[in-house]
């Protein structure tokens, strides 16, 4: 059914601070801290943002709740990229959001260079670290940080497909009814309108979900994980919460060294049939990063929209300078 390939990373020689920094300190970044402080993700976490003041006062309002809930996290906030040196994980949300009616691609040229100037930081004061880009469009600015810092590619993973799939489990628990505990579902590819949510290898406590919901109604579910980063977007301006739990979560597996395997974007050597790319797949992750990649045997129509998804990367990096 698959195959995994070990990259070649750094190992367990790397330096260790318990320290999380998030670059960018507005509602996702927030949200993020938030997220992570109250899975104790890290000892201390980082908001840096180059707005002074604003990384300040939202340290201060995330310690006071989590002074009201017992939890020792201490949160910084600072304007300053020399104190994130020493970070074990740096989450990457610098740049601008989408607006209603964008595509993500949409904020591409603009981001990278944002991201570009924030990844030559990072490799000046934290050469060590691992590095979570969350900046739209999400697969092109992983390729961006990956090439700018020249770390190792297990080291830099982004977080969009994460998020994809939280929405698709949410549409499965809608369409079936049955609780969201029970729902297993991933979405691969572009963090973008050509993801692939796996519909063949979704399920409801093992049982495939092929065998639960009708063929017109999976496609539906297809579409609603496509479109509503859009819808919410339009109502209420932005993508929060959930995205900061998506950073959460995978910032808990990498410093639990859990193995848990999750969607994230990172880039490519050969696996799926692409190189010099960064795009979503499965992948171990632990306290070096990407441990593997998991290759699953994709059908023809499954990998038409994988292998779209990469050549729109691929058209999107290749007229980037940085």
């Amino acid at each position: 059914m698959y195959t995994k390939k070990r990259l070649d990373l750094f190992t367990s020689n790397r330096p260790h601070s318990d320290m999380l920094t998030i670059v960018g300190s507005g509602k996702v970044g927030g949200s993020a801290a938030l997220f992570s402080a109250l899975r104790r993700v890290d000892r201390e976490i980082l908001l840096l943002d180059v707005v002074e003041g604003l990384p300040q006062g939202e340290a201060m309002d995330l310690n006071h709740t989590l002074s009201e809930q017992g939890i020792d996290v201490e949160v910084r906030g600072s304007n300053s990229y020399e104190d994130m040196a020493g970070s074990d994980v740096i989450v990457v949300v610098a740049g601008s959001g989408r607006k209603p009616g964008m595509t993500r691609m949409d904020l591409l040229k603009k981001n990278a260079g944002i991201v570009a100037d924030v990844a030559r930081n990072i490799k000046k004061f934290a050469p060590d670290c691992i590095v979570m880009p969350v900046t739209n469009p999400l697969d092109p600015i992983t390729y961006v940080i990956q090439r700018v810092t020249g770390f190792e590619r297990g080291r830099v993973f982004g977080m969009g497909n994460m998020l994809d799939a939280s929405r698709f489990r949410q549409f499965i628990h809608e369409a079936t009814g049955y609780s969201r505990h029970a729902i297993h579902a991933s979405v691969i590819g572009e963090h973008g309108e050509k993801m692939l949510p796996l519909v063949r290898f979704a399920s409801i406590s093992g049982i495939p979900l092929t065998a639960l919901v009708k063929p017109k109604e999976l496609d539906e579910l297809v579409v609603d994980t496509r479109s509503v980063a859009a819808r919410v977007i339009a109502t209420k301006g932005a993508t929060v919460h959930a995205p900061g739990n998506a950073i959460s979560v995978i910032a808990e597996s990498i410093m639990s060294d859990r193995h848990d395997v999750l969607s994230v974007a990172t880039c490519l050597d050969g696996e799926y049939g692409h190189v010099d790319v960064a795009i979503g797949v499965p992948a171990a992750i632990g306290r070096s990063g990407v441990e593997n990649i998991i290759e699953l045997e994709l059908n023809e129509d499954e990998r038409a929209v994988f292998d779209a998804g990469v050549n729109n990367v691929k058209s999107a990096i290749s007229g980037l300078s940085f």
